[in-house]
């Protein structure tokens, strides 16, 4: 908040982590659920998954993996909130970061057990690594496979690649987040499920809040009011927090009975796709970081999304892509400020908007 207090046309846009977590939770115990007769491998009454966790300290992977925990039974509290901690190998159930869960289904009772679970961080530092998951899941499954049943990730980058190395051949059901088109694709083929943060609509509102800042018109303007172009957002795919100054997309679960409408995850959003007058709206210069140049989603889906809006703006955008580790190597690239008439900032730590902040002050 204290940033984003930073001055009056400071505000927060994002997809709402919470509701996208308890949606992927959802998807995978639906999943259990509905497919129960054929998913526990060895017949042993337990239905273990694994969980590839992208970040221990990012509010996202804190969110999913609380999400996960929570729809399945296995997530124990810590102050109030279910413990997100990775819990490394516990097939035995004597993990005290979570516990076993119980599901009652067509009148048999199954033990839901998180077998293992790890940050998938590389050597270099960078988190949400695929690598890092791909060789995970072969360890995993080299030591306990017959007893995995599921693979869940904290995103489709590190989903993929489990289910490139090992899941697909073995026929496991594999959940991720982010929608990538790869893993949409991927249903067809095996792949569980996928939440869609609706990166049409959060690409549009981190590019229309700053247009709307640079025209000096209200807020809402092509966002909940329709602008001079036509377009306008309804209310059941974004949501906006006057409180906490934030805009947030809501999230779509995509499994195998939507997903050929989410093939294409870079297609912007039809009711705001139309192209703004030059006149009207003048074009400024933007800088905006994509903190992880080589994150699927980010990379894959993000930035092509908000490369087609900047045109239908009319803003002129420098894409500056980090190394997904520190803010440093972000911040050193935005040496000449003065050159820019709108920032946006896409952080490696959500806690770290003072990095920012500061240069601009």
């Amino acid at each position: 908040m204290n940033a984003l207090s930073f001055n009056e046309n400071t505000y927060y846009v994002g997809f709402d982590a919470n509701q996208g977590a308890e949606l992927q939770g959802q998807m995978v115990l639906d999943y259990i659920e509905a497919n129960i007769d054929t998913l526990d491998r060895n017949g042993d009454g337990i239905i273990g998954y694994v969980l590839a966790i992208g970040d221990i300290g990012h509010n996202d992977s804190i969110a999913r993996t609380r999400g996960v925990r929570s729809a399945l039974g296995t997530g124990v509290e810590v102050d109030g909130a279910i413990n997100s901690d990775p819990i490394g190998t516990n097939t035995d159930g004597s993990a005290t970061a979570v516990q076993d869960g119980t599901l009652d289904i067509n009148g048999t009772t199954y033990t839901v057990r998180e077998l293992a679970s790890q940050e998938m961080k590389n050597s270099a530092g960078a988190t949400w690594d695929a690598a890092t998951a791909g060789n995970a899941i072969n360890t995993w499954s080299s030591s306990f496979g017959d007893q995995i049943d599921i693979v869940v990730s904290n995103n489709d980058g590190m989903g993929m690649a489990m289910f490139n190395a090992w899941s697909q051949t073995n026929g496991v059901p594999t959940f991720g987040y982010d929608a990538n088109a790869d893993a949409v694709a991927a249903i067809a083929n095996g792949y569980g499920g996928t939440i869609s943060q609706h990166a049409d609509v959060q690409a549009y509102l981190t590019l229309r809040v700053l247009r709307n800042a640079l025209d000096g018109v209200d807020i809402d303007t092509g966002i909940g009011t329709e602008d001079d172009a036509g377009n306008v957002l309804s209310d059941d795919v974004y949501y906006y927090d006057a409180d906490a100054r934030s805009y947030y997309a809501l999230n779509v679960a995509v499994t195998e009975e939507n997903y050929e409408d989410f093939l294409d995850s870079t297609v912007t959003y039809a009711p705001v796709s139309n192209q703004l007058d030059a006149a009207a709206h003048p074009t400024k210069n933007v800088w905006l970081n994509i903190y992880n140049a080589a994150d699927n989603f980010l990379g894959s889906t993000y930035q092509p999304l908000l490369q087609k809006y900047d045109d239908l703006l009319n803003l002129n955008v420098e894409y500056i892509g980090g190394d997904g580790q520190t803010e440093a190597n972000i911040t050193n690239r935005l040496s000449n400020p003065d050159a820019y008439d709108a920032f946006a900032f896409n952080m490696v730590k959500t806690d770290n908007a003072a990095s920012y902040t500061t240069l601009l002050s």
